[in-house]
């Protein structure tokens, strides 16, 4: 073994501690540079910055002493008491002398009289002085130039404090915002500057000697650290290396999570929602699979709707199968000594998963799951279920948003007691068609339908015999429409059937064929049965009977009166059968006879029911959801009317003509307003 000289280990230990005296050397001299340089500075800026705060003050004691304030600057004068309390500034303040501008520079006021009515052309005043900023100069000035300061001083020539430091501060006076004026004023700083610049190095002696022990202490322990020393280093870099990267991850998912939530909030339906709930949970939890379920409309089992990076999903699964479902509360299988697998995963399952049920407004809505990876920690796994919650809860409110907005839509386009669309959706989607079927040069159908009678249904039956009516009408009109075709009721017993690419003929079979559905309905209500229900129908085709809502509405009720005035429960197209009905007006068609195959011949009620006048557009009424027997009485049809109806049902008389009909029920349904 080599044994090291005495003198070479003298000569190390020399060097190690040469070292950290070169280095305090070194940090001493800057520290002296720093107490000897810095203080003018310094104390320069922490004057000047003083001084700017006093001359606001000092602006606006002038105000106070004006009589109008900021007016005198807007005038350019003062009164004799104002320049009585203004000559008082000088010897109350440590200003020895001020000067008052007006907007264009001109002194209307200042404590030396001989500068009355001066212009200041300083650059500086208009640049930055108008422009609202004060402006702060200092400069050496011979005493011999102030008369103010020189009976303090007692100066004599060659005196030393012959020359005296001046603060010269322009001081704007603004009034809502604009430029009205502007102060001047002079201040001898001479002492206060060189007390800021003693005290600033008093200050920075002190900071110095501490900074450079401080310095001299860290070299020493810097210099003398050993390898153990560096491990640490490199140690603490390794773990905030760590943490940044963790920071960046929770940053990237706060990100995400922001822009989930957005996204979702942004869906129009529950597909598109899970189909970008897919896309950012693939990015969010990329090293586990998941699923997500939604509870259908009966609440007795969950639907499949998404899942990412190849998660297990179902397309039905019963609430009893996740234990997360049954206990209320999330599930997480493998965190516990003793678990039991859901139904919903695979009996094999070895893999760690958690079960989150979606709550939103106190409701649960669906069930989410998620799976680790293969050969993945199951600690690692348990730490992203924070993440994956507060996804969950995200999922849940923005499903919870678009179920509710499907219901409100669904409300406001659908009619409440025969589930059929509403006029106002009618009249929107008319308007649609119209507008496809001139751009395209495609035929459109219009259907009017109305209940034969409904009037004594709710006479003899009572209003729930009457809704059950309507309900059998509306659901005849649903199962016979497809594709398109808009049932609709504009309310009482008043229907309409909307058929987009259907020419006249097609839409008259289609009209007979509702005919005979109706028909053949029969309504049970309580232990009876109902007598049989017909209704009577107008067909109106675009552009045969009209080219805009108002005037396809009205033909297709024409022609539903000319049905009702030739004997009912038939259908009719337009233009036939209606010269005789008041309010119908000449609207070409396609001649086609009415057909009548029913043998009710009745025509005390709609025989010749008037149109109402044209509206310039289609405002739906709000209508109440029962039928119309709950409207105010209407008028009596007269003796001779009461006659002919009596003579028309018992079969002894043929029924009268569609002129000769009256039009005693024309009151009770009422015209329907046009588009």
């Amino acid at each position: 073994m080599r044994i090291k000289p005495p003198f070479s280990r003298t000569l190390r230990w020399v060097r190690a501690a040469l070292r950290p005296i070169a280095m305090i050397a070194i940090v001493s001299a800057f520290a002296f540079g720093a107490v000897i340089l810095l203080p003018e500075p310094i104390a320069n800026r922490l004057l000047a910055d003083d001084m700017i705060r006093a001359s606001t003050n000092w602006n606006q004691r002038i105000l106070g002493l004006l009589s109008e304030g900021r007016r005198a600057f807007s005038n350019g004068q003062i009164t004799a008491q104002d320049a009585q309390n203004l000559s008082l500034f000088t010897a109350s303040s440590d200003v020895f002398r001020f000067k008052m501008f007006t907007r264009d520079g001109r002194i209307f006021h200042a404590s030396r009289t001989s500068e009355y009515g001066q212009i200041s052309n300083k650059p500086y005043f208009s640049s930055i002085v108008a422009h609202g900023r004060i402006y702060y100069k200092r400069a050496l000035t011979p005493l011999s130039k102030l008369p103010e300061l020189k009976k303090q001083h007692n100066a004599r020539p060659g005196d030393a404090r012959e020359t005296r430091l001046i603060a010269e501060i322009y001081v704007p006076v603004l009034d809502q915002g604009r430029f009205i004026g502007a102060t001047e004023f002079y201040r001898d700083i001479t002492v206060m500057r060189a007390t800021f610049a003693r005290r600033v190095q008093f200050v920075l002696a002190i900071f110095s000697a501490l900074g450079a022990l401080l310095a001299g202490g860290a070299i020493a322990a810097v210099s003398f650290a050993g390898a153990s020393r560096i491990h640490e280093e490199r140690a603490r870099a390794e773990k905030e290396k760590r943490l940044l990267a963790e920071q960046m991850r929770l940053g990237r998912e706060v990100r995400l999570l922001s822009e989930l939530n957005e996204w979702l909030q942004s869906s129009r339906s529950l597909d598109e929602l899970f189909d970008m709930v897919s896309a950012f949970m693939t990015r969010l939890l990329p090293s586990c699979a998941g699923s997500i379920y939604v509870y259908s409309n009966s609440r007795d089992v969950l639907d499949g709707a998404c899942r990412w990076n190849g998660g297990e999903l179902h397309d039905h699964i019963r609430p009893e199968a996740c234990w997360g479902l049954r206990r209320g509360r999330t599930y997480a299988y493998g965190s516990s000594e003793i678990d039991f697998v859901c139904g919903h995963i695979h009996p094999d399952n070895q893999r760690p998963y958690i079960c989150f049920p979606i709550l939103a407004h106190g409701e649960t809505v669906g069930l989410m799951t998620l799976m680790a990876a293969e050969n993945q920690d199951c600690a690692h796994f348990q730490e992203i279920r924070k993440l994956a919650q507060m996804c969950a809860e995200q999922i849940s409110l923005a499903i919870a948003n678009v179920r509710l907005r499907d219901q409100l839509h669904h409300q406001s386009i659908r009619d409440p007691l025969t589930g059929l669309f509403n006029r106002r959706h009618f009249t929107e989607t008319l308007r649609r068609q119209i507008d496809r079927a001139q751009g395209e040069n495609r035929p459109l159908t219009l259907v009017s339908v109305d209940v034969d009678h409904f009037k004594r249904f709710n006479d003899n039956h009572g209003h729930d015999a009457g809704d059950m009516v309507l309900r059998a009408v509306g659901a005849a009109m649903d199962r016979l429409c497809d594709g398109d075709e808009l049932p609709c009721r504009l309310g009482g017993e008043e229907f309409m059937l909307l058929l987009p690419d259907t020419d006249l003929a097609k839409g008259h079979a289609k009209a007979e064929t509702l005919r005979k559905a109706v028909a053949d309905v029969n309504v049970r209500y309580g232990d009876k049965t109902l007598p049989r229900i017909s209704i009577s129908l107008g067909v109106a085709a675009f552009p045969n009977h009209g080219t805009i809502p108002q005037d396809l509405i009205k033909s297709a009720d024409n022609a539903l009166y000319a049905a009702k005035a030739a004997g009912r429960n038939q259908t009719c197209i337009a233009g036939e059968g209606e010269a005789d009905i008041p309010g119908a007006g000449p609207i070409p068609a396609t001649k086609m006879t009415p057909v009548n195959t029913g043998t009710n011949t009745d025509t005390d009620t709609k025989a010749a029911r008037p149109h109402a006048p044209d509206k310039t557009a289609v405002v739906p009424a709000r209508k109440p959801a029962q039928n119309k027997a709950s409207r105010p009485a209407r008028k009596v049809p007269d003796k001779q009317d009461s006659k002919l109806a009596a003579t028309a049902q018992d079969g002894d008389a043929p029924a009268p003509k569609p002129s000769s009909i009256p039009t005693g029920e024309s009151a009770k349904s009422g015209a329907r307003p046009a588009a």
